[in-house]
């Protein structure tokens, strides 16, 4: 199965702005190949919805065996459905597919059971069809606030009430909801974003763009959401590309309208990959700078031992170099004898007096060597001893007591693992920001969360400030492609450990620096 195909299940818009126009130049635009299956066929423009005229049932049906005949789609993307025979018979489809491919199809759906300038695109009863025959196969749904009180009966005036009616939706049966904020004003200037699967909470906060170029919003939100899925994108780093996607969108037709003076009521253009910073959202992290102002208190998971800070020291550089990761005192000694200059340790075996010890020689040894020595974890027993720095993980964050470790000074390294967490880590504006897996590793199981070259060098674009190291199966053989992305640092494990002579190895990956 082509893993980048992406079925679009909607109404054909003669202004080209929405629905299945919308539809295909987003998803081609964003590198996935648009199948189409049209339920109506609608005559409007800025002045409203003059028609609607939907398909017969076997003009649907021999849509959909065409398809699923040769083409069959990692992602089905639904939007407008007019009646409730439609909605019945798109359920028990998809229901077949689900059951029947190969690879289950993730499903998104953009319940346009108002239009965003209020008309009417559905009959009245179609909502009891859609809460009992359709949500409960859906994996991804993207309602406005229109959308959301009509199917969850929550009026959202609070961040409390977005996730009360995140969560009836998800009794419903829903696999995940990411509610658009475009239409909730809870936050005086600005557009934000809440998204969940019941386990997960993720909050994206943009500045608000008020013009009247906004026809197509939601067809386009969603279908960029079917896009990063169908490429491999989790889902929290697929709303977060595609929140940018449409604050581009927005910012281009604005643009476009003040040159001319003309345009009014247009449709959100379709571009190209999001590239530029200033599109991306904002992740409200506990006790942010953003958070605080926008008066948002639900960070997940937070520790009592959690404080939050930003700013932390800088590393003097822009490139850190070649970075190994080891496991023990004395890889920390040879490497650091070798000439390497940036180094972790991360100890994962020695608990107790033993563990504290060998951080304490391994401080003494990045001393000793004038080395950037960073400690995997244990901030307390880095702060103890008095460490260049420290490295955490997300989960770390949220147990960390942050203002502690940027008072005395400590370096702050943070992983990260696509767009989301990397949004989420430049909140604290750290000494360095670790992305990963490029490649598969041998170290741990990352299948899910590969990166690669191709996010590698966008998110390197997206933050020219902060030092961004590289890590996760990273060889001599694929290391100039790695440095090719514009990095400055890359961070290895088993190219050096599981080499019959590191040493030899750390001189070929400082040759492969000198080159790029």
């Amino acid at each position: 199965m082509n893993n980048t195909i992406v079925w679009t299940i909607a109404g054909s818009d003669c202004t080209g702005g929405a629905g299945i126009q919308a539809d295909i130049k987003t998803l081609h635009n964003l590198g996935v190949k648009a199948c189409t299956v049209i339920t109506a066929v609608t005559a409007q423009n800025s002045s409203g919805v003059l028609e609607i005229n939907s398909v017969s049932a076997e003009v649907l049906s021999s849509q959909l065996n065409a398809l699923s005949a040769e083409l069959p789609a990692s992602v089905i993307k639904i939007g407008l459905l007019t009646n409730v025979q439609q909605v019945e018979q798109i359920a028990e489809r998809l229901t077949f597919y689900k059951g029947n491919w190969p690879q289950a199809p993730i499903v998104v759906y953009d319940p346009v059971a108002i239009a965003s300038c209020g008309d009417h695109l559905t009959e009245e009863d179609i909502l009891v069809a859609i809460k009992t025959k359709l949500l409960p196969l859906v994996d991804v749904l993207t309602p406005n606030n229109n959308e959301l009180q009509k199917l969850s009966g929550v009026y959202a005036f609070s961040w409390q009430c977005l996730a009360r009616a995140g969560q009836v939706l998800l009794d419903l049966g829903v696999g995940s909801v990411a509610i658009k904020g475009g239409h909730i004003d809870i936050a005086a200037g600005y557009c934000v974003d809440y998204c969940t699967d019941g386990e997960h909470n993720y909050w994206l906060a943009s500045k608000r763009i008020n013009h009247s170029n906004n026809h197509g919003t939601g067809c386009t939100y969603a279908s960029a959401v079917s896009a990063c899925l169908a490429q491999g994108f989790l889902l929290r780093d697929a709303v977060s590309i595609a929140k940018a996607y449409i604050n581009q969108g927005l910012s281009h037709q604005s643009l476009i309208k003040k040159a001319r003076q003309k345009i009014e009521n247009g449709a959100v253009w379709q571009g190209g990959w999001p590239v530029q910073a200033k599109y991306f959202p904002k992740v409200l992290v506990a006790h942010s700078t953003m958070a605080n102002a926008l008066d948002w208190q639900l960070g997940d998971n937070i520790c009592s031992t959690y404080t939050f800070a930003k700013n932390f020291p800088s590393t003097a550089c822009q490139s850190l170099g070649l970075y190994p990761v080891v496991d023990s005192v004395e890889w920390v000694k040879r490497l650091l004898a070798a000439g390497v200059k940036t180094l972790q340790y991360r100890e994962k075996q020695l608990t107790g007096e033993p563990l504290s010890q060998a951080i304490e020689q391994v401080v003494l040894l990045g001393k000793q060597y004038n080395a950037r020595v960073f400690i995997n974890d244990y901030w307390q027993l880095a702060i103890k001893f008095d460490a260049y720095g420290i490295h955490l993980g997300q989960e770390d964050l949220l147990k960390a007591d942050l203002a502690k470790i940027k008072s005395v000074g400590l370096r702050l390294g943070i992983s990260t693992h696509g767009y989301y967490e990397f949004l989420q880590a430049q909140e604290y504006q750290p000494s360095y920001i670790a992305v990963g897996a490029i490649f598969p590793t041998k170290t741990k199981d990352m299948s899910n969360q590969i990166q690669g070259t191709a996010t590698l060098a966008r998110l390197v674009k997206l933050n020219t400030e902060t030092p961004i190291v590289a890590i996760g199966g990273i060889t001599l053989n694929n290391a100039t492609e790695v440095l090719n992305t514009g990095v400055g640092s890359i961070a290895v494990v088993t190219a050096i450990t599981e080499s019959k002579s590191p040493e030899s190895v750390i001189e070929s990956f400082e040759q492969i620096f000198e080159c790029c």
